[in-house]
């Protein structure tokens, strides 16, 4: 089993590179925003998964820990294979993933390749509870992400209230879930629907003015 591959790298391809460890080149799947940051000639550590049928043995490389997670995570839901995961992490970083869950909003989803309406309301649903597992350590959030400020989980009640009234307003359900995520925690417990709205849109205008 294969973990870890560390060399040259000596090809790049459309969805895999051939890294060279000690003259043996190796053939890894990647997603799009590893082999982005790849380059030929240049040394690279990548985190392997290794996948072993009867008909193969395919290697998948990941530049961050966190990345190969969420793949394995991925992989878990039904019609959800190595080539659609990737596909799907070649639109989205782990950050990017975990807030999509976290709002319970498709669009980004729907983005990859071989991810259809249907398929990106199965991966919220059946992932929705696993993410909020996950261990922040996997991946480094950007620097003022809202990651650690948002719930997890917004079903029902005042905060999904609110994120329903802003989506009405024509906000996207993503941004009017990390505005409301932010303000809530600064306000309390104690905020109603309203005065999340109130905050929320008042920290969505500036967002807007930057």
């Amino acid at each position: 089993m294969i973990a870890k591959l560390k060399g040259l790298i000596d090809t790049l391809g459309d969805d895999h590179c051939i890294i060279d460890v000690g003259g043996v080149g190796y053939l890894v799947f990647c997603s799009g925003r590893t082999l982005g940051r790849l380059q030929t000639g240049t040394a690279a550590a990548l985190h392997v998964e290794t996948h072993v049928r009867e008909d193969h043995i395919h290697l998948y490389g990941f530049l961050e820990a966190g990345e190969r997670d969420w793949f394995n995570l991925l992989t878990t839901v039904q019609g959800v294979g190595a080539k659609v995961a990737l596909a799907i992490l070649s639109v989205a970083g782990p950050e990017q993933l975990l807030q999509t869950i976290a709002a319970q909003d498709k669009t980004l989803l729907t983005r990859a390749s071989g991810v259809g309406p249907k398929l990106a309301v199965r991966i919220l649903t059946e992932l929705k509870d696993k993410a909020g597992k996950m261990s922040l350590g996997g991946f480094a959030p950007s620097a003022g992400a809202n990651i650690a400020a948002a719930p997890l989980s917004v079903a029902g009640g005042v905060m999904e209230d609110a994120i329903s009234a802003l989506v009405n307003l024509g906000y996207k359900r993503l941004e009017a879930f990390e505005a409301v995520g932010v303000v809530a925690r600064e306000l309390g417990d104690d905020a109603d629907s309203s005065t999340l709205i109130r905050h929320a849109l008042k920290r969505l205008g500036k967002d807007l003015m930057r």
